[in-house]
């Protein structure tokens, strides 16, 4: 199905970049039927044409009659601006699969003609490895066809899991911000290995190799973590003697506070947009 779709990034940033990845990869579009756009950086395209081999172009000479879907991928900042400016190409038959923090599908539907499909999408940067955690969630106009279209397109690059977009918010704070937490706790992991006489190498595919192993026993055993983790604990050994440090010293309130904050923030950027939603001017 996605074979004779025609995709337009609009935003040429990270998470563009790692959705790109993973659908060449994946080979479920060729990369001639995918374009990219953004507000002034052609180099930045220039350089994700040659990576990619896909097509970059500036929204005034792409023909939006020849593209399915249209992914919403600049800053969330930059959102209202970016969607004024594309309004008047958007077209009845687009899928617009919107990537923006903390912006909702109704905020959006707001600029576009009534009836316009939209869906909120949260995937994350390991989509360049095929392995994101994805969220997605359908706004009101949306055909169930074309959202399973979007899941089958973001299956390109990992799993995808399609809840309720009210709980959008806390999937952005688990699994939106949930590669930047485990990368810090690597990096702290990385240098206590290296402070104790590992090579900075050895020390990251260690430490690498042991999330991953974690993370595939989660995934492969019906367990909970918490089971997991009490078999793994022998009373009083070192592995007893390490989770006490981590609770002694706030690991666990940390990580609840680190999704709260997270989450908070979207819901910020939620309600600041909201609020522009009756000035919309169509």
């Amino acid at each position: 199905m996605l074979k004779k779709k025609s995709i337009a990034f609009i935003g040429a940033g990270s998470m563009a970049e790692a959705m790109i990845s993973g659908i060449v990869k994946a080979e479920k579009i060729p990369p001639n039927q995918i374009v990219i756009l953004n507000r002034s950086n052609q180099e930045r395209l220039k350089q994700l044409e040659t990576a990619y081999g896909i097509k970059g172009a500036v929204i005034h000479e792409l023909d939006f009659s020849k593209i399915d879907i249209i992914v919403l991928a600049m800053k969330p900042k930059d959102a209202q601006t970016a969607l004024h400016s594309i309004r008047d190409y958007i077209q009845p038959h687009h899928i617009i699969l919107s990537v923006l923090a903390g912006i909702t599908t109704s905020f959006i539907e707001h600029f576009f003609p009534s009836g316009q499909q939209v869906i909120r999408v949260m995937p994350n940067t390991s989509s360049m490895i095929g392995e994101s955690a994805t969220g997605i969630s359908s706004g009101k106009h949306t055909l169930q066809d074309n959202l399973f279209i979007a899941k089958e397109l973001l299956e390109c690059f990992g799993k995808v899991y399609v809840i309720p977009e009210d709980k959008m918010d806390l999937f952005t704070g688990i699994a939106g911000s949930g590669p930047a937490y485990f990368y810090y706790l690597m990096e702290h992991m990385e240098k206590q290995a290296v402070a104790g006489g590992l090579s900075e190498e050895a020390a990251r595919q260690i430490i690498a190799q042991t999330i991953f192993g974690a993370a595939k026993m989660i995934l492969e055993q019906n367990e909970t973590p918490a089971a997991l983790r009490q078999k793994v604990t022998s009373p009083n050994g070192t592995t007893a003697k390490g989770l006490h440090a981590l609770h002694i010293n706030g690991a666990g309130t940390a990580i609840k506070i680190a999704i709260q904050e997270a989450s908070g923030r979207s819901r910020e950027i939620t309600s600041k947009f909201n609020k522009f939603n009756t000035g919309v001017i169509r």
